[in-house]
């Protein structure tokens, strides 16, 4: 079924393909601000304040960009800013939408390939998660170092178009290791606690029951959450570097003897949040000092 993009824009048809749309949408950002990043982030729920960060530049909403879906879900303000954090170019996405909000895969995925289009070489993707390790508690921040997709479904399902990436791309090392060294070492310098550790993403929207928290423990999980994997696999899929954090919102079920409530995204995301921030801070001056090689 067509989609009606912003005032003005073509409705989005099942014809068009996928580069299509990202240029529609390239062009639509790039009249308003020119300039390539160098770095696309992606603020996960209650993060929004890294948006904060970026000097300059503009802040677009979602609903500006032809062929971007809209977040509906609290936490996630929908709006791409564009600028500079300590000197680096970036565009960060301020909110993401969700396989659970009814989307189909390619829309979930759009607004990273969009960073890709834009001409972002790596990425960084944070979001909320659930602590599965004991010493994982709220406000832990973990860098994600592999993950486990456990929802049964992949972004690169279907034709395959060469423009983006390869048909079969090797997941290896979805999470770029000298990126990464990085990031530890703005946390360092930051004086911020960083852990490392296996995401699992779930499908949601519902929370995971205590035994499918014992699974994913003994499978290697260190935080589990609803988003990420399919961004991380679609960035690599057209050759970005991906780096990724989860702030520890909670204890996943059964860790402790709490129900799970969202609202307590809102309220680690302000305790933690500045932490992060101050990671990010660190990390663009690295980058925009020394490149990556």
């Amino acid at each position: 079924m067509p989609t009606d993009g912003p005032e003005g824009t073509p409705p989005m048809t099942d014809s068009d393909d996928t580069i299509a749309r990202l240029d529609r949408a390239c062009a639509a950002i790039r009249s308003r601000h020119a300039q390539a990043p160098v770095l696309g982030i992606v603020a996960g729920s209650g993060l929004g304040a890294i948006g904060e960060l970026v000097e300059g530049g503009v802040a677009i909403p979602y609903g500006d960009i032809p062929g971007m879906p809209v977040p509906t879900v609290v936490g996630h303000s929908g709006e791409l800013r564009c600028g500079r954090i300590a000197g680096l170019p970036v565009a960060v996405l301020s909110g993401r939408i969700h396989r659970y909000e009814g989307h189909p895969l390619e829309s979930v995925v759009f607004g990273v390939r969009l960073l890709a289009r834009l001409g972002a070489s790596a990425a960084l993707l944070t979001n909320a998660a659930g602590g599965i390790r004991p010493w994982l508690g709220p406000g832990c921040l973990c860098r994600i170092v592999d993950h486990l997709n456990m929802t049964g479904e992949n972004p690169l399902c279907g034709p395959n178009d060469d423009r983006l990436g390869p048909r079969f791309p090797d997941m290896s090392q979805v999470y770029d290791v000298e990126l990464g060294a990085r990031m530890d070492r703005a946390a360092a310098a930051a004086s911020v606690t960083l852990h490392h550790g296996v995401y699992a993403m779930m499908s949601g929207p519902s929370y995971e029951t205590p035994a499918e928290v014992r699974m994913l423990g003994t499978l290697g999980a260190a935080v589990v959450g609803m988003s990420t994997v399919p961004e991380a696999i679609a960035l690599r899929h057209m050759g970005v570097r991906v780096a990724a954090v989860s702030v520890v919102s909670n204890a996943a079920a059964g860790v402790k003897d709490a129900l799970l409530d969202h609202s307590e995204v809102k309220e680690v995301a302000n305790e933690a949040g500045p932490r992060l921030l101050s990671i990010i801070e660190a990390l663009a001056d690295s980058l925009n000092r020394t490149p990556l090689s």
